[in-house]
């Protein structure tokens, strides 16, 4: 199971906390409303994308139920900003089901979406919560073009066999010989591609586009299936698990009037709408702040 950090591995100073947001000291606790404690609700993110854009999201759908709010963006990795929702640093955080739960117990096995949720409220401490999950999923997939789809007659991973041998895998080098990658492809689906290519971001994309794999390990959230041209194939036996949109908060901090408004935006977030608010981000470089109040306006939530 991986997380979904791809982009955000490096540990960020602390200081980033302090850096990042609005003006003043967020933990001080003058600000009115927000929390049950009275003060200001601290919204983070880590430092990628699709993360801030979340952060973003929720801020302003606190915001819109009169909900005093402070961001703390881009901090950082898990192993960065994990303590400090534990500590009430931050008591709003978008995360990953999935990843939080590999980040508590990195034997876990793979789930649904309900087994997963489950599994990581038993191994969170007292101080943490999650709400409810999201359709919307950032996860591993292997996707082919769509011509490729077509040829091969492939909707699911296992419609690969037979066939994988003549073709070459793009993928971050670790999934070669990580549980949930190539081992698990052979194990799950008996699936076994003829060649591997480490390839990484972009360089995944223009390979598969370009022909140098047929075959690529891309985050199904990825702003490349807006253009039509891939095809993440099913994952029936839920190799990958699950890697659902997920608010990750701090039991004290969140009372229940922003825990409704949370899950309330988990109800709409689907994967669908994730890639293209990822796109207009990352591809047409809109302002995360203003696609995340456009999206909230569509569904009456501003």
């Amino acid at each position: 199971m991986r997380t979904p950090t791809r982009t955000a591995i490096a540990a960020a100073p602390l200081l980033l906390l302090a850096a990042c947001g609005g003006g003043g000291d967020p933990y001080s606790g003058d600000d009115e409303g927000g929390g049950a404690g009275g003060g200001a609700l601290v919204v983070g993110s880590a430092n990628f994308p699709e993360s801030t854009l979340l952060a973003h999201i929720y801020a302003k759908a606190l915001e819109a139920e009169g909900i005093t709010v402070e961001t703390q963006l881009d901090i950082g990795s898990r192993e960065v900003y994990y303590d400090q929702i534990i500590q009430g640093n931050l008591s709003v955080f978008p995360e990953y089901n999935g990843g939080i739960l590999y980040h508590l117990d990195p034997e876990a096995a793979s789930g649904t979406t309900e087994e997963t949720n489950q599994a990581v409220r038993e191994e969170l401490p007292d101080e943490l919560a999650v709400l409810e999950s999201s359709p919307a999923q950032n996860k591993d997939s292997i996707t082919v073009t769509r011509e490729t789809a077509e040829e091969h007659g492939l909707t699911a991973i296992g419609d690969l066999d037979g066939v994988a041998g003549g073709m070459t895998l793009g993928a971050p080098a670790e999934f070669e010989t990580r549980p949930q990658g190539v081992p698990g492809l052979a194990d799950t689906y008996g699936v076994e591609f003829g060649g591997f290519r480490p390839l990484e971001g972009n360089l995944l994309v223009e390979g598969l586009r370009g022909g140098d794999v047929e075959a690529a390990n891309l985050f199904t959230t990825d702003p490349a299936f807006t253009t039509g041209d891939f095809v993440a194939l099913e994952d029936p036996e839920n190799l990958f698990g699950s890697q659902n949109v997920t608010p990750l908060v701090n039991e004290e901090a969140v009372d229940q009037q922003a825990r409704d408004v949370l899950d309330a935006v988990s109800a709409e977030l689907t994967t669908d709408a994730l890639i293209e608010l990822d796109a207009r981000v990352q591809l047409d470089h809109e302002e995360a702040d203003e696609v995340a109040a456009d999206w909230l306006a569509q569904n009456d939530m501003a």
